[in-house]
């Protein structure tokens, strides 16, 4: 990691970095049961939770565009980035087995090594960040022009698609029986993937997922251009409708699933990102002292890797400290919230705290200047 000084960036992109980050910590840190639009669909469907992980896709594709606009691509540099990410993925997937071990008596040092090497995951959500900044990355600079980058995007789609249905043309999306989830039982294999039947973090999602990444490099390049503001809001909200419309009509024949990273769910979620973007710009546009209320927002914006690992880190951790049999975790929202009108309005709450608790210190890095850069 790299620590840079603050300097001139987009406010409206880093606020919807940090509002993609903000989801991803309320969703990851449900201590009971929640409601259904908090947790992710069980296969197919679109859930708030199902939003964060392609909305910070969508805003690296942004970011990307932004800091290589006018300038030559650094292969060297996109290569090392991949790796460094994807190796902190692996360390980051290994948290809950390390703290089990730490704090649970019971838990050996021969269960560990099983956890790890028998049976950890090797892919997660960093590494689908990796290869999809890198799938991504790859055909900017092999294609440079946005028509070659749209393209491109499109081509990888088809390709997604395609491969469903020709892998199981009755059934191409049954769950147990698809492209996907074979190629997972072949890489990483059966024992190191999240699920029984496939991993979310899969390696075939990563093809839709870098169409998504081309999405936002594309939006990205909206902003970072000379244009008025007015054509840049007009640009991207039409951009959205367009792919929200491409969406709709692609979930005819395709599922729209998070678990698979499926066309529909890819160009859904990349059109309402476009949308929820443009009328950041808007927003900021016409009431800049609107940047104060969204102040937390762009400071999580600006160090998110950051902010979800640590924040994920911590739950695992509190997950494993045992009281009387119960985790910390569990047990905080117990003897504070359970209770309050219901459930699953408790742990609502209780994530929107820890949503809170993050935010002065999101606020500190970002008044004293400093960016955790991966």
């Amino acid at each position: 990691m790299q620590l840079l000084k603050k300097r001139e960036r987009i406010f409206s992109l880093d606020a919807l970095r940090g509002l993609a980050i903000l989801i991803m910590i309320f969703v990851d840190a449900p201590p009971g049961p929640t409601y259904w639009w908090q947790a992710h669909a069980a296969w197919e469907g679109l859930t708030l939770a199902d939003w964060a992980f392609p909305g910070f896709v969508f805003a690296m594709g942004a970011s990307a565009a932004v800091s290589t606009f006018r300038r030559e691509i650094d292969v060297k540099k996109f290569f090392v980035r991949t790796a460094i990410l994807f190796s902190i993925g692996i360390l980051f997937n290994m948290k809950w087995s390390f703290f089990t071990w730490l704090f649970q008596s019971d838990f050996t040092g021969a269960d560990l090594f099983d956890k790890l090497i028998t049976h950890g995951r090797f892919l997660g959500i960093l590494q689908r960040l990796a290869l999809t900044y890198f799938l991504g990355m790859l055909a900017v600079k092999i294609f440079k022009s946005d028509a070659g980058i749209l393209f491109s995007a499109i081509g990888l789609l088809i390709i997604s698609s395609a491969g469903f249905h020709l892998y199981n043309p009755a059934a191409p999306f049954d769950q147990a029986n698809n492209i996907s989830g074979a190629i997972d039982k072949i890489f990483p294999g059966a024992n190191h993937i999240y699920t029984p039947t496939h991993d979310p973090e899969g390696l075939y999602g990563t093809l839709a997922s870098a169409a998504q990444f081309l999405f936002g490099f594309l939006a990205g390049r909206i902003l970072a251009t000379g244009a008025f503001i007015r054509d840049k809001i007009y640009t991207l909200a039409l951009s959205g409708a367009v792919l929200l419309i491409a969406g709709g009509l692609w979930s005819l024949i395709d599922i729209i699933a998070k678990n698979i990273w499926t066309v529909p769910f890819a160009l859904i979620t990349s059109g309402g990102e476009m949308f929820i973007l443009a009328a950041m710009v808007y927003l900021f546009d016409k009431l800049p002292e609107a940047k104060e209320f969204f102040a937390p927002l762009g400071a999580f914006g600006k160090n998110p890797l950051f902010f979800f690992l640590i924040s994920n880190i911590i739950v695992a951790m509190l997950f494993n400290i045992l009281i009387d049999g119960t985790p910390f975790w569990i047990w905080l929202w117990k003897v504070t919230l359970e209770g309050l009108v219901s459930t699953e309005f408790s742990v609502m709450i209780f994530c929107l705290l820890w949503c809170l608790f993050w935010t002065p210190f999101a606020l500190i890095l970002d008044r004293i200047g400093i960016i955790i850069k991966i």
